[in-house]
């Protein structure tokens, strides 16, 4: 797998452990995973991770900032969805979601979104249910573990990890603002990995 056709050098995803994924496994995550270790962890295929963060990237390009939600209900995301809110000027919720704000136009807190974007299926559930709802596809980082009916794009990832998350926030954000202009193509962000990541 040689580094130029990454987004990121292959030492960056190695060293967030970007790959490493539960004991369990889901019929749904099958075409992504590559191995199982000695240990029982499934490990995820680096190239698809890359692929699927480059196709999650374009996909969410086509949108408007305020048109995207980033919902993270797991505490090891929060630093880098808030970080990815800032850089890129989309709405995020890490912590509870409240219920019904894509669905009941009649509560105070009512936002109209195109895209939903999940750190992980499961904790962030009851967001994807009114996705669902009110018709708006679904980005999702979906691990071993996860199921991915109802998910429009899949992002296969080690979900729970700091580092893991910090860097997959840092290459979204990048490629997010490359493909919509705000950023040249051989420009960096203001910040680094680190930025993004809970420590």
């Amino acid at each position: 797998m040689a580094d130029e056709q990454l987004l990121v050098p292959i030492d960056n995803y190695l060293k967030a452990g970007i790959h490493i994924g539960t004991k369990f496994r889901t019929k749904y995550m099958d075409n992504f995973i590559y191995k199982t270790r000695p240990d029982g962890l499934y490990v995820l295929n680096l190239q698809k991770i890359d692929e699927r963060i480059g196709i999650a990237a374009k996909f969410l390009s086509r949108y408007e900032p305020e048109d995207i939600l980033v919902v993270c209900r797991r505490e090891n995301g929060w630093k880098p969805v808030s970080m990815f809110g800032k850089v890129t000027g989309c709405r995020v919720f890490a912590g509870r979601y409240p219920p019904g704000i894509l669905t009941n136009t009649n509560l105070k807190d009512f936002i109209e979104v195109k895209v939903l974007l999940v750190v992980d299926a499961w904790p962030d559930r009851n967001a994807i249910n009114d996705a669902i709802k009110v018709g708006v596809p679904v980005v999702a980082l979906c691990d071993t573990n996860n199921q991915t009916n109802n998910i429009d794009v899949v992002m296969p990832c080690n979900n729970k990890g700091k580092k893991a998350l910090g860097l997959l926030f840092h290459i979204l954000a990048t490629h997010y603002l490359k493909q919509r202009g705000m950023l040249q193509k051989e420009q960096e962000l203001d910040y680094s990995v680190d930025d993004f990541t809970e420590q």
